[in-house]
């Protein structure tokens, strides 16, 4: 967590962000091209419309001599000029109708397109973040909050869309706007045009002073919906927990006290936008003001037509709004910006990296932990000279309590946290697994956890997950040897059964036994059941352990357990204590050789008795 706060408070360079946002636009670039220009097409008739007014009040119906620019002339002339155009305004009806259509068709054409490329944006910020978080380590994953990792791929991606459609591709419209508009006005009276142009750096500089303050403002409420996701998240999962445990009441007040802190952040932002907005219209009504009295003036003292002036406030509108546009283009880059460094945090987190020359070697050879010492990050050691050697083939028992390292040394198995070099090294065949393909090397290790984790689908799809091409008897076959295959048929649906969220339709030692038969579908050289027995009865213990060494006696196998009925098969065991190996030997041996497991057999020796009587 704290190497993520970090990331999150460092300065970006704009660049960067605007290199990630470039890398999103793949696939939807020409969309927003094509959405741009057509903006712009409907901004330049926008534009016209103005001067075709102007023209019929002026020098058609006003009959006074104003000047234009040539080319409009040039247009005027072709059709007659302007003593033919008084005899025939339909002419500039049908012009004004023309304008009107081409906008509409231009708009329709912008909505369009600007809709694609939205969705095609979406799309590949969606699936390059999730492809992205796959391969990410799992030690990151094991930092981050997945409430919070959702909010960041659902919100934050909505808010760069949102910016992206709404700002960006409006852009080039404002500039036609601002320019032409100004063209426009300075040919037609250029005091007025001063005038008009005289607060608008005002405007500019105060949109740009309020621009750090809504960042901040936007951080602090996004980072704080972030918590909230996650702390709903983590409701909804444990929500039987909560129940069994009394604890709606504190986990609602928590919520509440939660989303108040939230809401009151967006109530603060709230404020200051309101202050911003308020302000701005403040700033362009005076703007406009100036330019309705002065004009007016002007056009009484004869310095300007009624034409001009008409046409000289529908400009000032158009330029006014592009102004404010622009304040509001630096307030949303600001809560874009915000997503985008979010967004970004996921995407420079570094993913898992093979060595360059990694192999992918057989891995039913030995397994071998060299004078292994690890650590978790900020943790003090939690293994220490771990030094041993497992037969290919055999099985080997891991006793220990809680914390003394078992587990781990199964994740460093599998390269779920890599090995520094200096802290020894594990062998597979005499080969470092930190040249293997991690990959390679995790297809051929078939792990069960003491938690297992089932998706809110059917068992078949559950058990079958591993692999899309097997059939039905194969799950079976799987779903026998880890003694489930009865419950399932007892169950009214059989395999097609629809598992709950993380598998809470089942209970715990079916949720372990359907695991156990996800994993035997692999049929991997390498298996791990890391306390995944604790939740079947002894009974059972003993029927999933005959039926293992049955079918995989090849296979080596590494059993973590509590109970000394499942490691007493194992060909060697090794004893834990604190991160340390404090024995090893073969059940016979050990039984008797006055050490932890020695107590632990003699506790347990009545159940062992039970079991040898089933057996």
């Amino acid at each position: 967590m704290q190497q993520k706060e970090q990331l999150n408070q460092e300065k970006v360079p704009l660049r960067r962000k605007a290199a990630l946002l470039w890398r999103f636009l793949k696939g939807s670039k020409g969309f927003f091209v094509v959405s741009m220009l057509t903006t712009a097409l409907a901004a330049l008739m926008d534009m016209l419309t103005p001067q075709i007014v102007r023209m019929a009040v002026d020098n058609v119906v006003g009959h006074t001599d104003t000047s234009y620019a040539d080319w409009i002339m040039a247009l005027v002339n072709k059709v007659g000029g302007f003593a033919y155009l008084r005899d025939h305004l339909w002419i500039l009806a049908v012009a004004v109708a023309l304008l009107a259509l081409v906008k509409v068709i231009a708009q329709y054409a912008f909505r369009l397109s600007n809709t694609m490329g939205t969705e095609t944006l979406v799309k590949t910020m969606r699936d390059t973040l999730f492809g992205h978080i796959e391969h990410l380590p799992f030690n990151w994953h094991m930092q981050n909050r997945t409430g919070d990792i959702i909010q960041r791929c659902t919100s934050d991606i909505d808010t760069t869309r949102n910016f992206v459609s709404e700002q960006m591709t409006n852009l080039l419209r404002i500039l036609i706007l601002l320019v032409l508009s100004m063209i426009f006005m300075m040919g037609m009276n250029v005091p007025l045009t001063l005038i008009a142009l005289a607060p608008m750096p005002v405007i500019i500089l105060y949109s740009i002073l309020f621009h750090n303050r809504l960042h901040k403002g936007f951080q602090a409420c996004d980072e704080s919906e972030g918590k909230l996701s996650a702390m709903a998240q983590e409701n909804l999962t444990g929500v039987r927990v909560v129940r069994a445990f009394g604890r709606e009441r504190y986990e609602k007040d928590r919520f509440e006290n939660h989303n108040e802190e939230y809401t009151g952040l967006w109530v603060r932002l709230g404020r200051l936008m309101a202050s911003f907005w308020a302000s701005s219209d403040v700033l362009s009504g005076i703007q406009v003001m100036l330019v309705v009295v002065f004009g007016a003036v002007m056009c009484v003292n004869g310095k300007m037509t009624a034409g001009s002036y008409i046409a000289f406030l529908s400009y000032n509108g158009m330029l006014v709004w592009p102004i404010r546009q622009l304040g509001r283009m630096i307030s949303e880059m600001s809560k874009a910006g915000v997503a985008i460094d979010r967004i970004r945090y996921i995407m420079e987190s570094p993913v898992e990296q093979d060595k360059p020359d990694a192999v992918c070697p057989d891995l039913s050879g030995d397994i071998c932990f060299e004078h292994v010492d690890f650590a978790y990050e900020n943790s003090p050691h939690i293994l220490h000279d771990i030094n041993f050697t497992m037969k290919a083939g055999t099985t080997l028992g891991i006793l220990g309590g809680t914390g003394s390292g078992k587990s781990t040394m199964m994740l460093l198995l599998d390269r779920m946290y890599d090995l520094p070099a200096e802290n020894g090294r594990i062998t597979i065949g005499g080969v470092d697994i930190a040249d293997m393909k991690a990959e390679h090397l995790r297809s051929h290790i078939g792990m069960v956890l003491q938690e297992p984790f089932l998706f809110s689908r059917s068992l078949k799809d559950n058990i079958g997950i591993t692999d899309d091409g097997l059939t039905l008897s194969d799950i079976r076959e799987a779903a026998k040897a880890a003694c489930l295959d009865d419950a399932i048929e007892g169950f009214t649906k059989g395999y097609d059964t629809f598992v709950g969220e993380r598998g809470v339709t089942l209970s715990g030692g079916q949720k372990q036994r359907a695991a156990i038969a996800r994993m035997l579908t692999q049929q991997t050289p390498i298996m791990i059941f890391d306390d995944s027995l604790s939740a079947v009865d002894t009974e059972t213990d003993a029927k999933i352990r005959k039926a293992l060494e049955k079918r995989f006696g090849s296979a080596s196998i590494i059993l973590i357990s509590h109970r000394i009925t499942t490691l007493s098969k194992a060909d060697q065991i090794i004893v834990l204590d604190r991160g340390r190996i404090a024995e090893m030997g073969t059940h016979e041996e050990l039984k008797s050789a006055g050490g932890i497991y020695q107590r632990i057999y003699e506790i347990q020796s009545p159940s062992m008795k039970e079991v040898a009587g089933n057996e």
